[in-house]
């Protein structure tokens, strides 16, 4: 008998404040629940996100009073589905925000938080950059979830370009690997497809990623195309450039067979890194 469970990507829009923020989210929620997900992804920021020139500027609550969080975990436990909230802005003790994640059970319960760890300071061109680290304090823990059907690792965004991230992840028994992001729309369509391409032939599991789509009010774009990727690195489900969401039944047990087709996983092994100098005549 196969594991499966039916999976949807919601792509939300950005959206500058809570109220739309969740009302983007709730509307999508609904929409997949009703088809029949189990399970549903949002994207980073699904809390909310707006820009200040080169800096992110999300709208910023407490956890237990944020309320898009809180909305979320009532929806989940009215429409009895388990959520991946890909990210809310929280504030951190040092006067920065923590870009974090939740899991929320089919009781509206939150059973795992991830805190992102590698953070976007990056410039694009003479026109596009970006300096997350300003704005945002980074996490420094790693959190597998073990959920009813199957073990989660979580990440977010800029993550998915450190592959050793997931590769522990991997090595730790995680069958999903979940990438929320609000990918640019510069990046996305350069190394979107083949990095989660690539984390999931590298690590034989499932990648989850939820991508927010659209403009962001303050300047940026999101690039959408939320993909569910399997084991062997197929791209089941790709959400495109439109809002909406993508969903896919699948088999958990195709982890197992894909590693043990490339046991890649437990062939590592310690080197030594030599540097030669080469001069030539």
């Amino acid at each position: 008998m196969t594991r499966s469970l039916h999976v949807a990507c919601l792509q939300t829009r950005p959206r500058p404040t809570f109220e739309l923020a969740l009302e983007d989210a709730s509307s999508l929620v609904r929409a997949a629940a009703s088809a029949g997900a189990r399970w549903l992804l949002l994207p980073e920021y699904c809390g909310g996100l707006r820009t200040a020139g080169t800096r992110l500027a999300p709208p910023i609550a407490d956890e237990n009073q944020h309320p898009v969080l809180t909305g979320l975990c009532a929806l989940a436990r009215e429409c009895s589905v388990w959520l991946s909230v890909g990210s809310i802005a929280v504030p951190a003790s040092d006067g920065r925000i923590v870009n974090r994640g939740f899991l929320v059970n089919d009781g509206g319960e939150i059973v795992a938080r991830y805190d992102k760890v590698h953070l976007f300071d990056v410039t694009l061109s003479a026109n596009e950059a970006y300096v997350e680290s300003a704005v945002v304090s980074p996490g420094a823990t790693l959190v597998l979830a073990n959920a009813p059907f199957g073990r989660i690792g979580h990440s977010i965004c800029y993550d998915l370009r450190f592959p050793h991230l997931y590769r522990a992840l991997a090595q730790a028994g995680a069958e999903f690997l979940c990438v929320p992001a609000a990918f640019t729309k510069l990046t996305g369509e350069a190394h979107w497809h083949v990095l989660n391409r690539a984390r999931a032939i590298e690590n034989g599991a499932f990648v989850l990623s939820p991508c927010a789509v659209g403009e962001i009010d303050g300047g940026g774009a999101s690039y959408g195309h939320s993909l569910i990727v399997d084991p062997w690195g197929e791209i089941l489900a790709d959400g495109g450039s439109d809002h909406g969401f993508i969903d896919a039944v699948i088999d958990v047990d195709a982890v197992a067979e894909a590693r043990r087709r490339i046991p890649s996983l437990a062939h590592d092994r310690s080197f030594a890194l030599e540097s030669i100098n080469a001069v030539g005549s």
